[in-house]
Formats: structure tokens, C-alpha cells, sequence
């Protein structure tokens, strides 16, 4: 017998009537709605002065938002809501995204539209609140529930038998070590085909957990594939750049026989991720055949040009951290590099305490190597996610901190760069320690990172007062992951 159980959505306080609790809901999300009409470029029907709403609203203005929000759910699609939220600092609103989705799970009749808006903006929240210390693990059902308990209640997160296929395909997502063995199966589609015979089940609470963890863990080993492929791609440009080549064949790609390698540099400098569009299974595997094509057209072109030598130099295995590939080092020595040695060299910021040599050294060792494995593999606009490797630790990035390190100056991008690196050297003792018993160097690190954590706090406030919301808001979740990272090495 399948087990329900009945979506227990967080109720307003009880001071709130219902009508405050919609307004409060409808101002949360407003600014969403806002920029989706202005990137779709529909007609906003609210003077600018109008734009800011009141806390508390006359009739009027409530029936007339009300009625222009539920005009926009049905004009928006998924992919479109996808692309604003990717592209924009509105993914990193806890309070926007919480309202958005309860928005919809609130909705009495929910179309297709309406569910796969809600599948996708439940895992944008996971993405967006999970705590560090779970981001680098196998996550499992009771971590999204914990995470997901201010959006969907407290669930029970005991698997339904009727969710059975997705666990199977996560069990077989450990063993895939490259985007051809994931395009052989058809995962997409069969989680697709699950979530649409649920019907009304799909909203179980459960079910909803259950989704989220199918969801994240797919994307995410996807993401991690494609970023292998796209470092041993340009690794391997750029051993045929040093080797004077000019044009190469790139046939598999679906181009000529004979493409300028500029060309080809540029187009795997500016990869896409294939979830800017609306997607299904074919237009997935179709991006990511001719990110594979064009793999396996610069191999032979590097095969021709260097011989079997370099063979070996491409084709590392998927996850391998760029710095370990020949070609990758020559990359940090390229147009890139004399900005990232200049800022590995910089004095800590006045004020902050000074560590001790070993620390020092390793903060600066450790910048540089971030730096080499992010300069192998640029950042590309709306990606959500980026893995590194320093020692046993894979740390994942948010795009704004990629950005910081290959993109962007000023303060607050080195603030975010020094977050990432005592993130980084935190997590890499953690590993050292378990591996090895021995703890010394995770307290260096961790009297290091708490340092940062002050300066880092007073950062925000600094950003807060200026009215820099941007940066406000990206140094804030950065530090919280520097803490929840913290937090998980003081239970050693």
C-alpha cells in the first residue's frame, strides 16, 4: 500500500491574517515578477512609483498585484523562470525563493507548468541553503529534508515505494566517470516519466524530498562530467596553440575540415551549460554529443600535431584537477597569468591578524592552485556550480566566487577569494585529519578561517551600508559556508 502523507506548508504567524500573509507573500516575490516582464519584455502595468509596495496595501493596489502576478504565472514558462533566476542575484533570495514556491504549492489547480516550476524552484532553494558540509557528500533524504523544512514543513524522509526508480538511478550515478557513459543511459527521461504518472502524488511530501535529491545529485554529476570534458578540451587547445597549429578538423563538432583554432578557443571558452533553454532528454544529449565531438577533434588534431606523447596529456580522467595535465600549467602561463601571481602575492588585508609561515604559505599556495584549475575552465555565464580539487577536499563554487578569481577586482572580490581559500584549507585538513589522525594543521587552518570570518563579517556590514546589495548578498552566503564549514570541523 503506498504511504501519503499531506504537505504541512509553514502557516503565517499568528498575529498575520491570511490577507497579510498573501501581501506578504506577493511583495516577496514581486521583484521576480518584475524582472521576468522586463526580460520578456511585457508590459508592466505599474508606474516606477508604484513599483515599491507598501507594507501595508488599500484594495486596490492588493486586487490589481494580485491579479497582474496570477496573469504572469500563466504567461512564464519553467525555462524561462530558470534563465532570470541563473543569470541573476535574485537565486541567492532565501526569502524570494521560499515565497515563490509556496506561491505555488498554495496554487489549488496546478497545471504542468505550475509542477515543473515547482520541481525546478525546489532545488534551487536546496542548492541555495544546503550547508557546506553536505554539498561534498552522497546527500541523502533526511539532509534535504532538514533543509527544506522552512519551505515544506517537517517531513518524514522514509522512502515511498513508488519512488523507487529514482534511488536506483542514484545508486548508478556513483559509478559514471564520463559524459558518454551518463548520455548511454536515459535518466532525464525516466525521472521525467516518473514525476509525470505521480499526478497528485508528486506533492507528497516525501515524494517532493525524494525529487529535490534526484534532481541536485543528476545536475550535479552532469556539471562535474562536463567540467572534466571542457578542461581536457582546453588543455589540449592550448598544447596546439604552443605547437603553432592554426586550423584544425572539426568535423564531429558539425564544423569544417579546416576551422581557425581561434575560433575553436573561443567556442570552448564561451560553453554553455545546456539548461539556459527549455530542455528534455534529446536537446541534453545533443549538447553534450558536440561537446564530445569536439573532445575527440581536438585529440586527434593533438595526436597529429604532437604525436602519441600527447595523447596521454588530453585524455586524464573526468574529475582530475586541471593542474595535474601539462597543458593546464602552460595555460597558467598564458594572458591570465600575471594577474593571478600578482594577487597570490598580496599582503593580507590591514588589520587581520597575521598566521603563522605555514599558514601563510599555504593560503598562497592554495590561491594559486584555485587559480590554475579555474583559469583551465573559464566561467560561463549561468553556471551554477564549479568542483575544485586541493588535496582529498572537492569543493564546489558558486559562480559568483569563480568570477572573483578569474574575472573581477576590487575588494569584494578578493574578500570572496579569501573565503574560498580558508573554505578550501579547511576542508582539506578536515580530509588530512581523518586520513591521518593528525590534527595540527586543521588548527592552523581553522584559526586562520576564523580570522577571515571576522573580516568577512564586517565586510558585509561595509557592503550593507554602502546599499551594494550584490555584494552584500554574495559575500554573506560565502561566509556562511566558511562558518557551516567551521562548524563541521570543530566535531572532529
Amino acid at each position: 500500500m503506498t504511504k501519503t502523507t499531506t504537505l504541512n506548508i509553514p502557516a503565517p504567524a499568528r498575529s498575520e491574517s491570511p490577507r497579510q500573509a498573501q501581501w506578504k507573500e506577493a511583495r516577496a516575490v514581486f521583484p521576480i515578477y518584475l524582472a521576468l516582464a522586463k526580460q520578456l519584455e511585457i508590459e508592466i502595468p505599474f508606474t516606477q512609483a508604484k513599483r515599491n509596495l507598501p507594507e501595508k496595501p488599500d484594495l486596490e493596489i492588493f486586487s490589481q498585484v494580485h491579479e497582474w502576478l496570477d496573469s504572469m504565472d500563466q504567461r512564464v514558462l519553467v525555462h524561462q523562470l530558470r534563465h532570470l533566476l541563473q543569470m541573476t542575484t535574485l537565486n541567492a533570495s532565501e526569502t524570494g525563493l521560499r515565497a515563490l514556491i509556496q506561491r505555488h504549492l498554495r496554487k489549488t489547480k496546478k497545471s504542468t507548468v505550475d509542477r515543473d516550476k515547482i520541481d525546478f524552484l525546489l532545488v534551487q532553494y536546496f542548492a541555495l541553503c544546503a550547508p557546506a558540509k553536505i554539498y561534498h557528500k552522497q546527500i541523502e533524504p533526511a539532509d534535504v529534508a532538514h533543509v527544506m523544512e522552512p519551505v515544506l514543513g517537517e517531513v518524514d524522509p522514509a522512502p515511498l515505494a513508488w519512488c523507487a526508480p529514482l534511488e536506483q538511478m542514484i545508486e548508478s550515478l556513483k559509478a559514471l566517470r564520463s559524459l558518454r557513459e551518463i548520455l548511454k543511459t536515459n535518466f532525464i527521461e525516466q525521472g521525467r516519466k516518473v514525476k509525470e504518472t505521480a499526478g497528485g502524488m508528486f506533492y507528497d511530501p516525501a515524494a517532493l524530498v525524494a525529487f529535490i535529491r534526484f534532481n541536485f545529485l543528476l545536475r550535479r554529476t552532469l556539471i562535474e562530467l562536463m567540467h572534466a570534458d571542457l578542461i581536457a578540451i582546453r588543455a589540449g587547445l592550448s598544447q596546439l596553440q604552443s605547437a603553432g597549429v592554426r586550423t584544425i578538423d572539426c568535423h564531429r563538432l558539425g564544423l569544417s575540415a579546416s576551422e581557425p583554432l581561434t575560433k575553436i578557443l573561443t567556442i570552448a571558452e564561451e560553453w554553455k551549460q545546456p539548461f539556459q533553454k527549455e530542455y528534455t532528454e534529446r536537446s541534453v544529449s545533443q549538447a553534450f554529443d558536440k561537446l564530445l565531438g569536439l573532445r575527440a577533434d581536438v585529440e586527434q588534431a593533438l595526436e597529429k600535431a604532437v604525436g602519441k606523447a600527447g595523447e596521454g596529456a588530453i585524455q586524464q580522467l573526468p574529475g582530475q584537477p586541471a593542474k595535474s595535465t601539462p597543458a593546464a600549467r602552460k595555460t597558467s602561463q598564458g594572458p591570465a597569468a600575471p594577474k593571478a601571481n600578482a594577487k597570490t602575492k598580496e599582503r593580507p588585508v590591514a588589520g587581520a591578524a597575521e598566521p603563522d609561515s605555514a599558514v601563510a604559505l599555504d593560503f598562497e599556495n592554495c590561491m594559486e592552485q584555485i587559480w590554475e584549475q579555474l583559469i583551465a575552465t573559464p566561467p560561463t555565464r549561468g553556471r551554477s556550480m564549479t568542483t575544485v580539487k586541493i588535496g582529498g577536499a572537492r569543493i564546489l563554487l558558486s559562480s559568483w566566487e569563480v568570477t572573483a578569481f578569474v574575472s573581477e577586482d576590487g575588494p569584494s572580490a578578493e574578500d570572496l577569494r579569501r573565503a574560498v581559500v580558508a573554505r578550501v584549507l579547511v576542508t582539506a585538513a578536515m580530509e588530512s585529519a581523518k586520513e591521518t589522525g593528525n590534527a595540527t594543521s586543521l588548527d592552523r587552518a581553522m584559526n586562520m578561517a576564523r580570522v577571515e570570518v571576522t573580516r568577512l563579517q564586517e565586510r558585509v556590514d561595509v557592503a550593507k551600508q554602502a546599499k551594494d546589495t550584490e555584494a552584500a548578498v554574495n559575500l554573506g552566503i560565502s561566509t556562511k559556508r566558511l562558518l557551516s564549514t567551521l562548524d563541521e570541523a570543530e566535531k572532529l
